[in-house]
């Protein structure tokens, strides 16, 4: 595992830091913004909190994971959060338009640069 990107990483979830990133992944491109685990699983509950009493749990669930990183020390992480992501595998891209909050496992990065990939239609 790559020493610099998981100090972006740790970085990311115990400051206010974020910065956009490529990541080279099996052959795809992912590129986004690096956010905190705190913010992708918040994030991630509100996308069910309006729901039915299953999704309400749902995101009660992602709520208390997010309180939860709020105190955690700890020098190795596991995964990487994207915000504004896009994956580009070949020449197409997902989601189309926009973006979306993505988490990966920090291990299965292949490669990576400072910076989003842009591509205008």
């Amino acid at each position: 595992m790559d020493d610099i990107l998981e100090t972006y990483v740790k970085t990311a979830n115990h400051h206010d830091f974020s910065i956009d990133l490529t990541l080279q992944m099996k052959g795809a491109l992912v590129t986004g913004t690096l956010t905190s685990a705190y913010d992708y699983l918040s994030s991630t509950s509100h996308l069910f909190e309006n729901g039915d009493d299953v999704s309400q749990e749902i995101s009660e669930k992602f709520e208390e994971a997010a309180e939860g990183t709020k105190n955690q020390e700890h020098d190795h992480y596991s995964f990487i959060h994207l915000k504004d992501a896009k994956i580009y595998v070949a020449d197409s891209a997902t989601p189309e338009e926009g973006g979306v909050y993505w988490r990966g496992r920090l291990d299965q990065v292949d490669a990576y640069f400072l910076g989003k990939i842009e591509v205008e239609d």
